[in-house]
């Protein structure tokens, strides 16, 4: 169905791996429209219930194909900016998916590399990996990725290593917020993303999809009466909600609620 990708569902999980590794995952425009259908499909499919996004080969993704950005440079402005929007387009797909999402990174993240991660809900990477907002090396900058990148390591940060381009660890990846955790090899990997996974399973599928929604809706907006009667609106619905009362009987009743099953 994909050429670039190769997609997967089991037992819940959406598995999206970027498949392009003797290009270390770069994207072009194949690559980008084939992640916009299947993160589309993933959405609508009521059988995932979480996404992971991982990759093949030694990078997780290189950021854009210097070839593909050759070609887009003999392009009008016209035809450069709506290529443009099909990436900002997939990134906001990405990030407002209905369902968790969890980045498996192993190796080089470089410019919409990192993009694709902080667009993730939750990251883990191997301590070997690397990370760069290049563009600037390029002549170019890092706009339609950084919405998504400002937001998980904040202003002040990304001001740095937009603007030196300079490669980081995944220890300073961390401790930026860009990944949540850090393990020695693709094995503790493995490992990590399952533990994630099976606690994003552990919870109602709906709550999840509402989680998400709410964090956009309170991220930098101030406490005044507009945001604490959305508050309250949001929790009034999702009590009443068939979920929201299977899930507290659940609890009660000392049994495991019905998404288990």
């Amino acid at each position: 169905m994909y050429r670039n990708i190769v997609t997967e569902v089991d037992q819940g999980i959406g598995i999206i791996t970027l498949n392009r590794p003797d290009r270390h995952n770069a994207f072009d425009g194949q690559l980008i429209g084939e992640l916009i259908q299947s993160l589309a499909g993933m959405a609508s499919d009521d059988a995932v219930r979480v996404v992971v996004l991982s990759s093949t080969g030694k990078s997780f993704c290189a950021g854009a194909d210097l070839n593909w950005m050759r070609t887009a440079g003999k392009w009008t402005s016209s035809e450069n900016e709506a290529d443009a929007r099909v990436m900002a387009e997939m990134l906001h797909r990405l990030s407002t998916l209905p369902k968790p999402t969890v980045a498996r990174v192993q190796g080089s993240a470089y410019g919409g590399g990192v993009g694709l991660i902080a667009a993730c809900d939750i990251a883990v990477a191997t301590f070997d990996a690397q990370f760069a907002l290049s563009e600037v090396k390029l002549g170019l900058i890092p706009a339609t990725i950084s919405p998504h990148v400002i937001a998980a390591i904040g202003e002040r940060h990304a001001r740095r290593y937009m603007l030196t381009a300079e490669r980081f660890s995944a220890a300073e990846a961390y401790r930026l917020g860009l990944v949540h955790e850090m393990v020695p090899d693709e094995a503790g990997l493995d490992e990590a993303v399952g533990q994630i996974v099976d606690a994003l399973l552990g919870n109602g599928p709906a709550a999840l999809a509402e989680c998400k929604d709410l964090v956009r809706a309170v991220t930098n907006h101030a406490i005044d009466a507009a945001l604490i009667a959305d508050t309250a609106r949001r929790i009034a619905r999702v009590r009443a909600s068939e979920e929201g009362r299977e899930g507290v009987a659940a609890f009660l009743e000392g049994r495991k609620a019905d998404w288990h099953k």
